[in-house]
């Protein structure tokens, strides 16, 4: 790459752009787009003097703010070719995310024919699968031979995002079959596509969420999808490129939630200082919040803390044990239903499981902690004074209940959330610690006063 940027700085200092041009257009896309990252403020030369064909395809593979500063930038005449030629996909993707005044602009540039399919795509709901889809397929009707569906796709096959599907309509435009090409190449020309049509069709409605879109991908392996509307008339087709860039965004969008901040919606080097304060203030201020319960239970056990001091010592112990256990059950719940692997109807499944892993968890940093206090006593017995065997109950019992709690707290909250529409992933790790500490809290002293009652308490 350094070699690269070296050879491209020389040209740009030369002034020669006919030689940047081809050297540009004999380069990988990718290795375009990581010069554009390297050299921002050339990036939109590179998209002008490009190749239209290759221009559109470094264009569309850019994240959107970079997208956004580029085409600020470009020629009139330019803007106008690029928008026009980007899949109708990638140019639903950019509208949606330019402000409403730039895609004004925008659309002016469209051809009337591409205008009303932006103005069509930009009509479903902005985490639909319409807004993904993309009009450029293969149809054919079930009475045509395969001569006839062959001499069609020659026809019309360059402009569709992918000949690898065929898909089967009626009269009407209702979808009926989908059909690989592979099975239309094999078979005798005069083959009808009826024939060949198994009634195994799988597709998407025009608005399905994103993220279940995702999971039907995942679990059929297909290259792209057919989208219909409530009617069942194919509307366009969802290739796997779309579906890829949306599931890492949604991966991302998790894992920030996850970490107890809103979701970023530009890069982290690239966003406003004041922007990120804003975006991970709000839950900070809310954790915070819910922390300071924690020392309202702690007030509320006060006397037994002056009769026991020894207990606050273990309360470090206690609660971050109670937090990890339910952060662990949170994150994992929550992967498990981004996979499809767990749905809210599933609820009384997982809890079975996490009551049984909590007990065993919380048995098991249990016994550690009784024999963590009985080693201790036994090298220095005034340590914990004459009751360390009740103490050390204390601390095994209560580590048994807190992890357990954590367990079902953490496992259950991604699956209330998504019962009541909100978005599992708020039920992040730190909300989940938070929530543990205040009752682990309570379930420690309430196993201490059970244990203790007469003797240090």
């Amino acid at each position: 790459m350094e070699e690269m940027v070296e050879q491209i700085e020389l040209l740009l200092e030369q002034d020669n752009n006919t030689q940047l041009q081809e050297y540009l257009n004999n380069l990988n896309i990718s290795d375009v787009e990581e010069l554009i990252d390297e050299l921002p403020e050339h990036g939109p030369l590179f998209i002008e003097i490009l190749s239209l064909n290759r221009a559109v395809n470094v264009f569309r593979i850019l994240d959107f703010p970079t997208q956004e500063r580029i085409i600020k930038k470009l020629s009139g005449p330019r803007v106008a070719e690029l928008v026009n030629e980007l899949p109708p996909d990638d140019r639903t993707a950019l509208f949606a995310e330019l402000h409403g005044d730039a895609v004004k602009k925008l659309i002016l540039h469209l051809s009337p024919e591409n205008r009303k399919e932006a103005l069509s795509l930009l009509g479903y709901e902005e985490d639909s699968v319409g807004r993904l889809m993309t009009p450029d397929y293969i149809a054919v009707k079930k009475n045509w031979d395969v001569t006839r569906v062959l001499s069609h796709i020659r026809r019309y096959g360059k402009n569709s995002e992918t000949i690898d599907v065929i898909y089967v309509i009626d009269e009407n435009g209702i979808l009926l079959d989908d059909i690989r090409i592979r099975e239309i190449l094999l078979v005798k020309p005069e083959t009808k596509v009826s024939d060949l049509m198994d009634g195994r069709l799988i597709a998407l409605s025009a608005s399905d969420p994103q993220e279940e879109a995702i999971n039907v991908f995942r679990m059929n392996n297909r290259t792209a999808l057919p989208v219909v509307d409530k009617e069942n008339i194919l509307l366009g087709i969802v290739t796997v490129d779309d579906i890829l860039w949306i599931a890492n965004e949604e991966y991302t969008e998790d894992i920030q939630k996850i970490g107890g901040t809103e979701a970023l919606d530009e890069p982290y080097l690239d966003i406003n200082l004041f922007k990120l304060v804003k975006k991970r203030v709000g839950w900070l201020i809310i954790l915070f919040l819910g922390e300071m319960l924690t020392a309202t239970a702690m007030g509320f056990f006060e006397k037994s803390i002056e009769k026991a001091v020894v207990l606050a010592l273990f309360i470090p112990l206690i609660i971050s044990s109670g937090g990890n256990g339910g952060s662990q059950a949170s994150t994992l719940i929550i992967q498990a239903m981004a996979l499809g692997e767990v749905t809210v109807t599933d609820w009384w499944r997982v809890m079975r499981r996490e009551l049984l892993s909590g007990l065993m968890l919380g048995a098991t940093l249990g016994i550690i902690g009784f024999f963590r206090i009985f080693a201790f006593a036994m090298v220095w017995p005034h340590l914990y004074g004459p009751y360390w065997m009740l103490v050390g109950l204390t601390v095994g019992c209560a580590l048994i209940g807190v992890v357990l709690w954590g367990s079902l707290a953490g496992s259950m909250l991604p699956l209330i959330l998504k019962k009541l529409g909100a978005d599992p992933a708020t039920s992040s790790a730190p909300f989940v610690a938070t929530l543990v500490d205040v009752t682990g809290l309570i379930i420690y002293f309430s196993i201490a006063l059970l244990f203790m009652k007469g003797t240090l308490l």
